[in-house]
């Protein structure tokens, strides 16, 4: 059930004074307390993750400082597919947003795109939470002035200018700065469990990191307003109804189905990929004319492509095509 304004507000400041966990608070008050502690604080929870995710060819990827791995996220590649995965990883937190995360997320899908073994990504978190949202303990305390000075939460944006397209994988709470990270995607899954809000005007603000753009193009702006002035959670039905999210799965598949998908986007020519994500976005940019050209000069180079003489060479002699990203 949706909870009242008020109630949202109250059980979310309970909520960030006990864990930092952010923005909001689940129906059921016990669903809290059943989240689970360290979810991968040991080695042999780090194999079952791996497991998760088709772990037996996982490679854990490292930081920029080869002998230490990154502290707020897991980073594993599927060598056979190319598909990296980028699992938030602040448990205790509900994947709350903090800048040593963001930074690492970020980090992470820079190396990503110049990775010629990276062919797509997919961005997942906790089996509680994608991400709750914003880590209010660490901006609670912030002025105009820092927010202005730091280009706060605006430096997101890099994760929607990575090139490579991005599956998100999503279970549980996505809420806030979590829906607004997800929605950075380019094809968004949610698990049955999944709920989705912008709760930030329970806590005297708004969203600002792309809440109120995103959102009101995805399910349009009456819902989109009502989300962002009430704060009510929606749920992963509605979000399909509504076309936020592509497909909705039971929560235990919502990141092997993820996994599929870029495995298979990964298995074609990645020029044309790029190119086609390229295109897509710029509807959201430009207006139909503009867009119309900028997709027929886009079609037009990809003939200056190897790829492209394969993949019709292939399909007229009835044999699968052997894309080389040439």
């Amino acid at each position: 059930k949706m909870l009242s304004s008020s109630k949202v507000l109250r059980r979310s400041h309970r909520a960030f004074a006990a864990s930092a966990a952010t923005m909001a608070r689940p129906a059921s008050a016990g669903a809290l307390r059943a989240i689970r502690t360290a979810a991968f604080a040991s080695p042999q929870s780090a194999v079952a993750h791996r497991r998760a995710v088709g772990g037996v060819g996982a490679v854990r990827m490292m930081a920029t400082d080869a002998n230490a791995p990154y502290k707020n996220i897991i980073v594993e590649r599927k060598e056979e597919e190319k598909v990296l995965i980028i699992t938030l990883n602040r448990p205790k937190a509900l994947n709350a947003l903090n800048s040593g995360l963001m930074s690492e997320l970020i980090d992470a899908l820079e190396k990503a795109d110049a990775n010629p073994q990276v062919s797509c990504i997919v961005l997942t978190g906790g089996d509680k939470a994608f991400a709750a949202g914003a880590d209010i303990k660490e901006m609670a305390s912030k002025s105009f002035i820092d927010c202005y000075k730091e280009n706060f939460a605006a430096t997101w944006q890099a994760v929607s200018r990575t090139r490579k397209p991005i599956v998100a994988a999503v279970n549980g709470f996505c809420l806030g700065g979590g829906c607004e990270v997800a929605m950075m995607a380019d094809i968004m899954y949610a698990g049955d469990n999944a709920k989705f809000a912008q709760p930030e005007i329970t806590l005297g603000t708004i969203p600002g990191a792309g809440g109120t753009q995103r959102l009101v193009r995805q399910i349009g702006k009456s819902r989109a307003m009502e989300l962002c002035l009430t704060g009510e959670m929606m749920g992963a039905d509605e979000a399909l109804r509504l076309g936020l999210v592509s497909k909705v799965f039971p929560a235990a598949e919502t990141i092997p189905e993820a996994i599929k998908t870029a495995g298979k986007i990964a298995s074609m020519s990645q020029m044309s990929v790029e190119m086609c994500k390229e295109a897509i976005n710029q509807s959201y940019e430009t207006g139909l004319q503009q867009g119309l050209v900028h997709e027929s000069r886009a079609f037009w180079s990809t003939f200056a492509t190897k790829d492209q003489k394969e993949g019709m060479g292939a399909f007229v002699e009835k044999r699968k095509p052997d894309f080389k990203d040439c």
